[in-house]
């Protein structure tokens, strides 16, 4: 395994209340320290993140860097990085902090680990691609790979995953009591909506669409990078729950838009270890 980022000073908390009781707003909450039942603010940038960084959750957190203002204005103390899930007598590390995807993506790549973009040329990150009428959007990673050919990557982080990638109210249903624990099936997206008619992510469906459109116009490397930050999966799919993405994905595919699927273990002490980059893909 390969060491890929460090997260230094960690504590672990209890999520109390989500949105906080005196900060109304779905990113910060009331966290309990564990190791004093100290009470503070903490930005939970992943909002609930489905129940990995809500009420009841234990999470592992850091100081943010203080910011010399004279104000007296209540602040968040720490940023929420990572969930642990205890599960069949194991514990599971999440990494839940969105900002993660990318930077673990980045390491991956200077340290040249990902299978599908060995010894690139050179890289930048957060590119506008604009062609009018057809692609407008800033994306993650453009640059040029060892064979001289440009290429394009939109990096999505990957949270969640279950045993079968259903509905909630299916799940009820459902007995996993004899399933291994490392059977999961990671999945993307899911969250709240106002409709289930609507997408999940409205810019993640966006970028596909527009990578498929680009790579059907040009010779552009395409690639989608799907950040799994858990090690208890064994496959990745589109999630069911948006059929519109799902649908998305699979014409993205059909176009020639390259899948990674890189998988990250975290440990307590705020360890990130590349794993692997071909989790198969279910679709």
């Amino acid at each position: 395994m390969s060491l890929i980022l460090k997260l230094d000073g960690l504590i672990e908390g209890e999520v109390i209340k989500r949105p906080s009781k005196y900060i109304k707003t779905p990113y910060v909450a009331d966290i309990k320290i564990c190791s004093n039942s100290n009470m503070i603010l903490g930005h939970t940038a992943s909002l609930g993140c489905c129940g990995l960084a809500d009420v009841g959750a234990n999470i592992l957190m850091s100081p943010v860097p203080k910011i010399h203002k004279n104000t007296d204005k209540l602040h968040c103390e720490y940023r929420v990085y990572l969930s642990v899930i205890r599960e069949k007598e194991q514990e599971i590390i999440v990494g839940i902090y969105p900002k993660l995807a990318e930077e673990l993506t980045e390491s991956a790549l200077k340290n040249n680990l990902l299978s599908r973009l060995l010894n690139v040329k050179n890289y930048r990150k957060e590119s506008k691609i604009c062609v009018p009428g057809l692609v407008d959007s800033r994306f993650d990673f453009t640059g040029i790979d060892q064979n001289d050919i440009p290429f394009i990557m939109e990096i999505k982080n990957v949270p969640l995953a279950d045993y079968e990638d259903v509905t909630s109210k299916d799940r009820k249903k459902m007995s996993f009591d004899d399933r291994d624990i490392n059977s999961k099936v990671a999945y993307f997206p899911d969250g709240y909506r106002k409709k289930s008619t609507d997408p999940v992510s409205p810019r993640a469906l966006k970028h596909i669409n527009e990578l498929a459109l680009i790579k059907g116009m040009s010779k552009t490397r395409c690639i989608m990078c799907y950040v799994i930050q858990r090690t208890d999966v064994d496959r990745f799919q589109p999630s069911v729950i948006d059929p519109q993405y799902r649908e998305a994905f699979k014409n993205a595919v059909n176009s020639g838009v390259e899948i990674i699927t890189m998988v990250v273990q975290w440990t307590r002490e705020g360890e990130a270890y590349f794993i692997k980059d071909d989790l198969f893909v279910n679709i």
